[in-house]
């Protein structure tokens, strides 16, 4: 496995991305610049406590008035949020036809506000939720509108509350949580969640499958601020081994895939993307980049990173 420093934009990396067919897999660094925290330090440890469990959600009521009022809270702040150099140089180079697809372990949709299409949400979206009861899917705006008229004021008596968690809730005290509110499905009056993979849930079967099988059409795996410690990210780099495609992870830290990537590129997404970009569009790669110089400029890499 090759490595390089944060400040390099290394060969091998351009040319396996000017060669094109690259299935993209994101995790939670590529939101870190638009303010989402990620899941993880350095080392691949939980920065905070361990997430909700579906079974927590499902089976108590008082859990999930915990999570509404802290996501309630939460959901201005993801909802404000706005894609990154990062997101706007993949949806360049999906757009200069080097990409098979995107994938992503991110729930916060910024893929597809950046531009790309046809991103995979591998663990859903937080701008919808879902009622367990009757499968009804609404968007995230209307429940925070109803949980706002059942919790008149709520929002200036809590005031700014704390820092922002990678799921899209903030930390409130018990006795914030006793006051609130929640409100039930409009069709049947079941229990609303958001439409989104919890810790301890699969990712819906069908889902993974298409996804996964995107490797098929693809010449490489390009891995973008993923830790890969949850399951369902890692099962792409084992499959692009059996495949024997090259594998190329970039982002901070150690990853659960290190041993298996043929690149490892230790650095700030936004600022490799960037380079990788820029790199691209001067025609500067080896082998196959020059064939692709022309569409990288007309998709305006370096006007959007």
């Amino acid at each position: 496995m090759s490595e390089d420093p944060p400040a390099a934009v290394p060969g091998r990396l351009t040319e396996v991305v000017a060669a094109g067919d690259v299935l993209v897999v994101s995790g939670a660094g590529m939101s870190t610049g638009s303010g989402i925290p990620d899941y993880r330090d350095r080392d691949g440890r939980l920065r905070h406590t361990r997430p909700m469990t579906a079974e927590q959600f499902r089976s108590e009521p008082l859990e999930r008035r915990r999570y509404w009022a802290r996501s309630h809270l939460g959901w201005d702040r993801i909802a404000a949020a706005q894609p990154n150099d990062g997101h706007h140089a993949v949806t360049a180079l999906q757009r200069a036809g080097l990409l098979s697809g995107v994938v992503t372990q991110n729930v916060d949709g910024l893929h597809t506000a950046a531009g790309t299409s046809d991103v995979v949400d591998l663990h859903g979206r937080l701008d919808a939720v879902v009622c367990l009861d009757c499968g009804d899917r609404r968007p995230r705006l209307e429940l925070a509108l109803r949980l706002d008229a059942v919790n008149p004021g709520f929002r200036d008596r809590v005031g700014v509350a704390g820092g922002l968690r990678p799921d899209g809730d903030v930390r409130l005290a018990d006795e914030v949580v006793e006051c609130f509110r929640v409100v039930g499905c409009r069709r049947c009056d079941g229990v609303l969640k958001p439409d989104v993979v919890f810790f301890g849930e699969h990712v819906p079967t069908q889902r993974f499958r298409h996804a996964l099988g995107r490797l098929a059409a693809s010449r490489s795996l390009l891995v973008l601020g993923s830790s890969l410690m949850v399951g369902s990210g890692y099962r792409f780099v084992t499959a692009a081994r059996r495949h024997g495609l090259p594998i190329v992870i970039v982002g901070l830290g150690a990853t659960r895939g290190d041993r298996l990537a043929d690149v490892r590129v230790h650095g700030e997404l936004g600022a490799v993307l960037g380079r990788l970009a820029d790199r691209l569009a001067a025609g500067l790669a080896a082998g196959a980049a020059g064939s692709h110089r022309e569409k990288l400029w007309n998709a305006g890499v370096s006007r959007q990173v």
